[in-house]
């Protein structure tokens, strides 16, 4: 684990303008910057960062956060990796915490593989480039293929040459551990003690993990493989878990992120021709069956999954395989198949950039349909195999569990059961008896009161919001402005009482509690804070834990406009824009606020006045005469105030 220290060390060198203007083109406007967002197309800009709050949002997607989380966000990393990013990035050295000889160990035995991997990627692109054979043999290889030098270079292709050990000298005459080497896959033993090269001969493809380094290699035979495999891949190891891996991932990322479809296909050239001709939203499945962890790498990106593979019947087979899955997950997956015997890679060679889009929009098919008409063909007049083809479809169908997947669900039993020849009533009575089945299973694994805590938790979400997370419930908006001037203003002196205006908030919002619990809850924590002797502010809920809380600092603080510097040149002798206001600002949102409270205050025991027996209406009554009498007083401080 990185010690707090650390952390604190990375969060005090950060510079959300310089980390995120790596990625975004910033202009400066007012006090703020402002871009095209990383995370949705947009034409007008609708991204904004503060340096002052050091905090991002975008008004049109809603995604926000500090330079922590975009880095999370922008490079799908996990916290720690994105603290070592950071770490790495402004040369902080990572402090550990104590951990165990076993972990310390599988820690050491990692970075060791880490660096293996980085020289041998470094030593096969020298080879490439830079050797006789590497030019003559591989890059002209290469180049014959298609394959520019921009692309080879960017995914870092290499050669190792066919010579029986010129990789292992290397690695050893720079002092890497022998124990390790076998480890990696770069090399093997034989008689015992000799190392020699294992990817002799062939033309390397590094596979990169999401922040870019090298975990293992693919390993592909020159022109056509007769005996030998065509390509040898990494064992698995510490870093390298082929189930977990998609190729390409690392430099397909941001594509997918922003059009909203990742294309997986089967090869690594597969892969780099379509970057090549531009299509750099496509991963590859290294040839293997789909997997669970393969599928979860594609949602962290998107829910479109489209499978490009070839029209033979061995490509039909391999696309169909993790369907069930790929449902599981709530996946929207589509299937295209390429025609005339062709893959990807010679398949855009030969038509163009423009005419294969074109194809890939054209011609997907949806996944359930297509795998039911290749069934069909199969089955042909025969009862029994049909009836077993009804299960598994309905099988299929049921995978499709979500609710908000309803319809689709519904859509696909219509289609289905026509195509199949049988009754839609049946189909739908067959796909929900297998979902009884499967819940009854589930609910004997489970507690009881599992599922009523969870419709309990999901009756507690009341904050109403639009599709950036802009609350509409007009009582918020005035919660709200309170907590902004809490955050913002909190720790200024108010001149009226010579306290502060945290002391006057935390005074007047006596008797008038915060109806939403979130907001309740950021208040709570303020308050601890600042009654523990800190000095508690936005950049103090900037790196909170509860992300719910974090995201809720920043949408009460940061606002799509601000106030043009202009208005101080159009009168003069005045400070418009950075005018300090935040004693006129704090009293007058405290007081509107209990306006509106005293409002509902009102017609609430108007109600209970109406309905109650006639001993407690005099009660009731003096509850309304003291309520106008607060009333008055508050309209006195601010003027005639009529609220809607």
């Amino acid at each position: 684990m990185i010690t707090p220290n650390t952390i604190e060390q990375i969060k005090n060198r950060l510079d959300i303008i310089d980390v995120v203007g790596d990625f975004v083109k910033l202009k400066k406007r007012g006090s703020n910057y402002l871009g095209n967002c990383p995370f949705h197309n947009e034409k007008t800009p609708s991204f904004t960062v503060s340096p002052a709050k050091e905090l991002y949002k975008c008004f049109g997607c809603g995604k926000s956060g500090n330079t922590i989380t975009f880095v999370m966000e922008h490079e799908k990393l996990s916290y720690v990796d994105a603290l070592r990013w950071l770490a790495a990035r402004y040369n902080i050295e990572i402090e550990e915490t104590e951990v165990s000889d076993k972990q310390k160990q599988q820690m050491q035995v990692a970075d060791s593989l880490y660096v293996i991997n980085k020289f041998a990627g470094t030593f096969f692109d020298d080879q490439l480039f830079n050797t006789e054979d590497g030019r003559a043999i591989a890059l002209s290889y290469l180049k014959e293929r298609g394959f520019r030098e921009e692309i080879i270079k960017k995914f870092q292709i290499g050669y190792n040459p066919q010579q029986r050990d010129t990789l292992a000298k290397a690695l050893l005459a720079n002092q890497f551990n022998r124990e390790l080497l076998p480890r990696t896959g770069l090399v093997t033993v034989r008689n015992e003690t000799e190392l020699v090269d294992n990817y002799r001969g062939r033309i390397i493809f590094p596979i990169h993990n999401n922040s870019g380094k090298i975990i293992g290699f693919g390993a592909r035979v020159i022109g056509k493989a007769d005996k030998a495999p065509k390509y040898i891949n990494t064992p698995e190891n510490e870093l390298y878990v082929k189930s977990k891996l998609l190729y390409g991932s690392y430099f397909a990322r941001m594509a997918i992120d922003k059009l909203d479809e990742c294309l997986l296909v089967e090869g690594y050239t597969d892969v780099v021709s379509l970057h090549q001709a531009g299509v750099e939203n496509v991963v590859a499945s290294g040839g293997t069956s789909l997997t669970v962890d393969q599928l979860r790498l594609v949602k962290k990106y998107t829910n479109n999954l489209t499978i490009i593979y070839d029209g033979d019947s061995a490509g039909v087979k391999a696309a169909l395989r993790g369907l069930d899955m790929a449902l599981e997950e709530g996946l929207n997956v589509k299937l295209v198949l390429i025609p005339d015997n062709e893959d990807p890679d010679s398949y855009v060679n030969k038509v163009g950039t423009e005419a294969f889009q074109q194809f890939i929009k054209e011609n997907k098919k949806d996944f359930i349909i297509f795998q039911l008409e290749v069934m069909l063909k199969d089955v042909g007049n025969d009862l029994n195999q049909k009836n077993i083809l009804v299960n598994q479809i309905a099988e299929t169908i049921s995978r499709i569990n979500k609710a908000e997947d309803f319809t689709k669900q519904q859509a696909y039993i219509k289609q289905c059961a026509a195509l199949l020849k049988i009754d839609e009533g049946g189909l739908i009575t067959l796909v929900n008896k297998i979902k009884r089945d499967k819940v009854a299973k589930e609910e004997k694994k489970q507690a009881p009161n599992d599922a009523i805590d969870q419709l309990n938790a999901e009756q507690f979400q009341t904050i109403e919001t639009d599709n950036v997370g802009n609350i509409t419930s007009n009582e918020e908006k005035h919660e709200r402005n309170v907590l902004r001037i809490l955050l913002e203003f909190g720790l200024k002196e108010y001149l009226e009482t010579k306290t502060t205006i945290a002391d006057y908030i935390f005074e007047e919002l006596q008797g008038f509690p915060f109806e939403n619990p979130e907001l309740e809850k950021l208040l709570g924590l303020y308050k601890k804070l600042y009654e523990e002797g800190k000095e508690p502010d936005t950049k103090t809920f900037l790196y909170y834990e509860d992300n719910s809380i974090r995201e809720l600092a920043i949408s009460i603080t940061l606002f799509p406009y601000e106030l043009s510097a202009n208005w101080d040149s159009l009168y003069e002798g005045k400070t418009i824009t950075n005018a300090d206001n935040s004693n006129q600002d704090a009293t007058m949102s405290i007081n509107y606020y209990k306006l509106k409270k005293l409002k509902k205050m009102f017609e609430e025991n108007q109600s209970e006045m109406e309905k109650a027996p006639l001993e407690e209406q005099l009660q009731l009554i003096r509850i309304h005469k003291d309520l106008k009498d607060i009333e008055r007083e508050i309209t006195k401080r601010l003027g005639t105030v009529i609220l809607k």
